[in-house]
């Protein structure tokens, strides 16, 4: 395993994130515990997961994911061995309205944060990040930002710093971070913290991947230039880039197949350019998954990548990618695609 450090601390992760929003509704306790063990084993000490999950979220499933961490925590003593990351909700609305209904303050998030830490069975979060920003924006699949007039959020950057800085102080939380921030917001967030010696964001964890490498804009120079860290989710696509709902061999109980709601890398433009990777792939004797990941993994902004596997097989192929360097001439073909396809999946 490849380890980095979380930007602008001393804690070591390794390169590759074990993602969990499954665990709970695709997969059991059971089958979250086995992830956990294995890729312990493997060398990964870095856990994601967020006080929604499951998704597809609900409030039958809300909070099961974190439940299972929290087990297997409790069960084998491994609180030490790992670094968890977890979640806030940002702006409410219908699809999170049984997680709460009022935005981000000190009250909720001194809430959440009591009611992830039973759920986890811990007493600390390593990493806990906002899941998308309150204000409206462009995001989950939106390419383009369009002003709402009638967007009654008003500026609370240092409100909520200032909601997380308490937590930190009660140790509680160690370090914060961002997620599905754009650029204008991620800068807010450092003008805060530069001006009033307030929690500096060290990670920010949005969507990259072959067919979508919208963060490669602004957000590539912030991350950069700031010293914050991609923890880039969806290197695979919900699985598109594994290539098997073009060859047709997606399970019935794969994603897109379960929950129609999940349309973002779906396109006909994501299905061409997919296509395209897979003969790249083919071509260098690769599985189109470790190339999709091996080209996430040593992007320069990347501090780690996400994965995500709903069995033991799929893990240890993601995992694996580790040991996979792309040459030039992988990459020359891969950008040659983006050229003519380039971000089908925003």
């Amino acid at each position: 395993m490849i380890y980095t450090t979380l930007p602008n601390t001393d804690i070591k992760i390794s390169k590759i994130c074990l993602g969990s929003m499954t665990w709970g509704n695709q997969n059991t306790e059971q089958e979250g515990h086995a992830q956990l063990d294995y890729a312990l084993d493997q060398g990964v000490n870095f856990i994601d997961t967020a006080e929604m999950y499951p998704v597809p979220a609900s409030p039958e499933t809300q909070g099961k994911t974190s439940n299972i961490i929290g087990t297997w925590l409790h069960k084998t003593k491994n609180r030490d061995k790992v670094v968890v990351a977890s979640k806030i909700i940002g702006r409410s609305s219908d699809y999170t309205a049984h997680i709460r209904k009022t935005g981000l303050n000190a009250a909720s998030v001194s809430e959440a944060v009591d009611k992830e830490l039973k759920r986890l069975q811990t007493d600390y979060i390593d990493l806990y990040q906002i899941h998308w920003p309150e204000r409206e924006t462009n995001t989950f699949g939106i390419r383009d930002y369009k002003h709402d007039p009638n967007d009654k959020w008003t500026d609370n950057f240092n409100e909520v710093l200032h909601a997380l800085e308490s937590q930190i102080q009660a140790g509680k939380i160690r370090h914060i971070g961002l997620s599905n921030e754009k650029a204008w917001g991620a800068m807010r967030f450092i003008e805060e913290s530069n001006k009033n010696a307030l929690p500096r964001m060290a990670t920010i964890q949005n969507a990259y991947s072959l067919i979508n490498r919208i963060f490669e804009g602004d957000m590539a120079e912030i991350s950069i230039r700031e010293n914050i860290g991609l923890l880039a989710y969806s290197p695979m696509a919900f699985g598109v880039l594994s290539g098997k709902y073009i060859r047709g061999t997606a399970a019935d109980n794969a994603r897109l197949n379960l929950f129609s709601r999940f349309v973002r890398y779906s396109s006909k433009q994501a299905t061409e350019a997919t296509k395209q990777y897979l003969k790249i792939a083919e071509q260098h004797n690769m599985a189109l998954a470790q190339m999709a990941l091996a080209f996430v993994n040593q992007q320069a902004f990347v501090t780690s990548t996400i994965i995500g596997a709903t069995n033991l097989e799929q893990l240890k192929e993601n995992i694996d990618s580790i040991h996979i360097t792309l040459g030039d001439d992988v990459l020359e073909q891969i950008n040659q695609v983006h050229a003519a396809i380039p971000n089908p999946a925003p």
